[in-house]
């Protein structure tokens, strides 16, 4: 947020995304229940995909965005929401 501030006047925006789990490769490896357990720790029922987490940081970095700054956006399935 401190960088967004000294930024804003330059036309600079400045925000961050922190993704909940994500259904990719690294979680191939996990046994069945180790996977129920990660999806249960999301109150939307499931894991997000890396399309979605990339189309948020599309948004945040094209012009539909540009009041947009000094924001963290939680793309994680209400995890941080309990």
């Amino acid at each position: 947020k401190a960088a967004a501030l000294e930024y804003a006047d330059k036309k600079i925006r400045i925000n961050s995304v922190g993704p909940g789990y994500i259904n990719t490769p690294l979680l191939t490896s996990l046994d069945e229940p180790t996977m129920k357990a990660l999806v249960g720790l999301h109150p939307i029922g499931r894991l997000g995909e890396s399309e979605e987490i990339a189309e948020l940081i599309l948004w945040l970095a094209s012009s539909k965005s540009s009041f947009v700054t000094g924001t963290y956006h939680a793309a994680d399935g209400g995890y941080l929401a309990q």
